[in-house]
């Protein structure tokens, strides 16, 4: 087992496969995107595979494919049915935002993967192009509507909720849930690598952040009522719409933190692992794979650095950016 100083059991393991994407979503990458790894310095699937089968001997039961968008890098299926061969991995799911989904969703629940998150944070089609610099909407909706014909259940949409750009789509947002079983969960904007200027048409930086306790206030007339969540649900609290066929989650990062259940480890791209998402602290374990060493020392060093909780808040996005750390990565870099 792998315990943290703090008495929390380690058993969820978020895999970053890439830093790229295919899109460039104005709060998780800039505008001219950043320099990319090289080919050499990406975990292959081979030590990727070898990396979950030592952390699953050692309490990792749960694995989520994240990237960058995991589905631009060439035959994600392969290591899916790796990672399912591992004895000990009870459940493998993947967060992507859903372009390619069309496409490969069949090989992809043929390989083994269980589950998927899809992000969309607008139902506006011109919206949706703004917010990722050139996306079409219409190749989301086709890839969700193949993971729901493919029964990759339940399908969790994650919405990251801007005051002044989208911020009036919660009640829209939410309706989903009435007619689909679906579950939609309203993520609190998250201060990482995210706050110089957007361009124009864009809320400032001191203007963006909107908390769960507001989204919930937008959402009351709704009638909103407490339940329990879906497979996976990690951090969210979940609700209902009295008939609806799916669920309304709330993750609150800044607000309403939930370090004190944090049961998880990253592991970037490049081979760092990571205990927080909003702490640089990191093990590098790319050459103890390539070279064959042992890798639960390392393992179990990550889980030693675990903070008991991060000390970002809201008041971050009145930070003038001049000010923050240069070394800050984007969210695309870190697979949060």
């Amino acid at each position: 087992m792998l315990i943290d100083p703090w008495g929390r059991q380690i058993t969820y393991l978020r895999i970053s496969v890439t830093d790229r994407c295919n899109l460039r979503c104005v709060y998780c990458m800039p505008p001219g995107g950043f320099a990319r790894k090289a080919k050499d310095e990406i975990l292959s699937y081979e030590e990727i595979t070898r990396f979950v089968a030592t952390a699953a001997g050692l309490g990792i039961r749960f694995v989520r494919l994240t990237g960058g968008e995991p589905l631009v890098r060439p035959d994600l299926p392969v290591l899916i049915s790796a990672l399912c061969a591992i004895p000990g991995i009870d459940e493998l799911s993947l967060t992507t935002n859903g372009i390619l989904l069309e496409k490969l969703a069949k090989p992809l629940a043929e390989a083994g993967l269980k589950r998927v998150n899809i992000s969309l944070d607008t139902l506006d089609a011109e919206k949706f192009r703004r917010i990722t610099r050139g996306g079409n909407i219409e190749q989301v909706w086709r890839g969700i509507e193949a993971a729901d014909a493919l029964r990759l259940h339940p399908i969790k949409i994650n919405s990251v909720i801007v005051r002044g750009l989208n911020s009036d789509e919660l009640i829209p947002l939410a309706d989903l849930t009435r007619k689909h079983p679906w579950h939609v969960r309203f993520i609190e904007l998250m201060p990482i690598g995210n706050l110089a200027d957007w361009g124009a048409d864009f809320p400032s930086s001191h203007d963006r952040y909107l908390s769960v306790g507001e989204m919930k206030e937008i959402l009351s007339a709704l009638g909103l009522q407490p339940t329990k969540g879906p497979a996976g649900n990690g951090p969210a609290k979940t609700f209902r719409i009295p008939g609806g066929f799916g669920t309304i989650g709330f993750i609150s990062p800044l607000g309403e933190h939930f370090c004190s259940s944090c049961n998880r480890l990253r592991l970037t791209a490049d081979g760092r692992l990571r205990s927080c998402l909003m702490s640089n602290q990191e093990v590098s374990v790319r050459e103890a794979i390539r070279q064959g060493d042992p890798l639960e020392p390392l393992i179990r060093r990550a889980v030693a650095q675990k903070p008991e909780g991060h000390q970002v808040s809201s008041s971050a996005f009145s930070t003038p950016p001049s000010t923050q750390p240069t070394s800050t990565p984007f969210m695309t870099q870190i697979g949060g």
